[in-house]
């Protein structure tokens, strides 16, 4: 299906061609450009409501500005689309997250318009004012602007920028894209001093009025433009008691502005382009701007998948008998059932109750299930924090995510000995977000901690079990539960019946399971690849090959005795895991292997030392070659030595 843009949007290959546009028609590219992201992202799938909500926005900085030699950086990315259609990528567009095709995020290696690789929250800020005081030592005149949104302002990095924006004399704009909405909605005081700020009527007529006076005045010697800032503040301080925090940081703040209104922005911009220093503007915008059932949840349609752009029914696969539930899921309902029988349980996340399920807690029990907001690190020690005070605190962070929390993990946490259970969601391969979102490092990072379990489950039953043995006072040490973004493999583990088919048992730190004898090779696997592994010996049954499988539970304590058995009677050895191969689980036990004298011919699969792209996770397992299919061709491949072996 061939999805063609509009008249004007269709002579846009640059931004160049965008500036040939006259101002009065800026409205028309900007109503073409939000259809042409409905049309393609309906068909093809994508992040939706972000986009839509900065058309005017990106389309008012390209024309302004002279991009890409003006440096302009998209805090996490999930906006930049009407960037990327307006810069070269128009016709690509379609292949958005698609695998081969363009990134779902701007992205350096992809168009010399994407400043900086981005993905993760909040990092936008420090990037623009990294260019901005790099240009000012090359003695250039080119600008740097960083688009955060106010849910990536709720973390800390962003406030440590703007501290160092407002002694760096760096020409930094910070534009401010407050739609009030995030993935999950926004928490903390700054939502309330945002509120402040764009609700004070008083403050913004007042405002307006000065500025219409000040418009009719000469200014010249006399009346200087610091004068006029002085008056402004003043008004602000007047009649708007939370209006100084922008100030008091030294930067110059302007707005609140109608981020919808493409004729206010560009004048605006202009106007900002002769304002020398660090400075920053106050747009209001609606997420899902311009589609009316996104503007109403914009939650839903953060990502929808694909849907009918009339009707809005947002297409779901149906199925004829019931389905494993996701892992996010059974996290979700299991810590509801332990939080019922163990009073000093709680849960934690980071601004992402929805995506973790931890939402299900906080709507039963709210007193005992918080989302902090954008702020792993707060998240980690805050429930070490609690910790302390005996509590049982599930602290549930995507495994990316946690990397920014590393410090605190090993600080506060593991150093102390404090029993937090770390839920570390998206473990693996994700898929389409690609990889800046993909799961990769944790077993490795966390292993080489001490005092530290690192686990993972083979299936929600494992999953279930790990957290039930969590909670347990017999363990007084943090423990890493990972589990991969959806499905799992139960099919009739459902939210209803899962206490009673599936009842808590306690599982021992370190102990692994054998699932299947067999004869001259071994696998090992850690983690839901244990799932590959079981298909893999199916799909080689008919060649003759019989290898034995351990799903080893822990990466750290090891089943050492699980271990020596194995070495003692194999010398072919597969280890799989969705992790890197550098440092991770089948490391582990090639360090167990050396430190016991033992000799094997020891195959590591799992996510190789590279960066793999975005696409369907089958497309990225078969890519990284750790999926059925790769585990039973180095099957095949170990068995054709032996017989080779054998002969001679």
């Amino acid at each position: 299906m061939e999805i063609k843009p509009g008249s004007l949007l269709s002579t846009i290959n640059s931004p160049d061609d965008l500036k040939k546009i006259s101002r009065e028609d800026l409205h028309k590219v900007c109503d073409e450009l939000r259809q042409y992201i409905i049309d393609v992202v309906s068909v093809h799938g994508g992040h939706f409501g972000a986009s839509l909500g900065v058309v005017e926005l990106t389309t008012a900085l390209h024309y302004v500005y002279n991009t890409p030699y003006d440096q302009l950086v998209w805090d996490v990315g999930h906006q930049a689309y009407g960037h990327k259609i307006l810069t070269g990528r128009r016709d690509q567009f379609p292949t958005n997250r698609k695998y081969k095709g363009l990134s779902g995020f701007p992205k350096r290696s992809e168009s010399e318009y994407d400043t900086f690789g981005v993905g993760h929250s909040s990092t936008s800020i420090s990037a623009a004012l990294g260019m901005a005081m790099a240009a000012k030592f090359k003695g250039e005149k080119r600008k740097s602007i960083a688009v955060i949104g106010d849910g990536a302002m709720t973390a800390g990095l962003p406030f440590e920028a703007m501290n160092h924006a407002g002694v760096a004399d760096a020409d930094v704009l910070i534009i401010l894209n407050d739609n009030c909405m995030s993935i999950d909605p926004n928490v903390g005081a700054l939502k309330e001093y945002l509120t402040d700020i764009t609700t004070s009527q008083t403050y913004n007529k007042v405002k307006d009025e000065v500025w219409n006076l000040l418009g009719k005045l000469p200014v010249g010697k006399t009346f200087s433009r610091t004068m006029a800032h002085k008056l402004t503040e003043g008004v602000k301080g007047m009649v708007s008691s939370k209006s100084n925090l922008f100030e008091s940081l030294k930067l110059r703040y302007f707005g609140p502005i109608d981020g919808h209104n493409i004729s206010k922005l560009v004048d605006t911009l202009q106007d900002l382009q002769h304002i020398s220093g660090p400075k920053i503007l106050h747009i209001i915008t609606t997420k899902g701007k311009g589609y009316d059932l996104a503007e109403k949840d914009q939650t839903l349609w953060h990502a929808p998948g694909l849907f009918d752009k009339v009707t809005g029914q947002i297409q779901k696969k149906a199925f004829d008998v019931p389905q494993p539930m996701k892992y996010q899921d059974v996290f979700g309902y299991t810590i509801i059932e332990l939080a019922k029988q163990n009073k000093k349980i709680f849960g934690i996340t980071p601004a992402m109750p929805s995506g973790s399920s931890l939402k299900y807690m906080m709507a039963e029990m709210p007193d005992r299930a918080f989302d902090v907001g954008i702020a792993e690190q707060h998240a980690v020690t805050l429930s070490a924090g609690m910790a302390t005070q005996g509590m049982k605190v599930f602290c549930n962070i995507y495994s990316s995510f946690m990397q920014r929390a590393y410090d605190m993990v090993v600080h506060d946490v593991a150093t102390q000995k404090l029993p937090v259970v770390f839920c570390l969601d998206r473990a693996g391969l994700v898929g389409e977000d690609g990889p800046t979102h993909h799961g990769c490092y944790d077993i490795a990072y966390m292993r080489c901690i001490p005092n530290i379990v690192v686990s993972a489950p083979m299936n929600e039953r494992e999953l279930r079990n790990l957290m039930y043995t969590a909670q347990l006072d017999t363990l007084q040490l943090p423990i890493v539960i990972r589990y991969p973004r959806g499905e799992g493999m139960i099919a009739d583990l459902q939210k209803d019946t899962m206490a009673e088919k599936y009842p808590f048992e306690e599982i021992t730190i370190g102990k692994g399971r054998k699932l299947k004898d067999g004869k001259d090779i071994a696998i090992l696997s850690f983690g839901h690849p244990g799932n590959f592994a079981a298909a893999a010996i199916r799909d080689v049954k008919a060649d003759g090959i019989n290898p034995a499988h351990y799903d080893m539970r822990f990466a750290k304590p090891l089943d050492e005795a699980m271990l020596h058995e194995v070495f003692a009677s194999f010398n072919k050895i597969i280890t799989v895991e969705d992790g890197t191969v550098v440092g991770g689980f089948g490391s582990a036990v090639l360090e167990f292997m050396n430190e016991h004298g033992y000799k094997a011919d020891v195959k590591i699969m799992g996510i190789p030392d590279r960066l793999i792209e975005h696409g369907a996770p089958k497309q990225l397992y078969d890519e990284a070659c750790f999926d059925a299919n790769a585990i039973a061709e180095v099957l095949r491949e170990m068995a054709a030595i032996s017989l080779q072996q054998l002969v001679r």
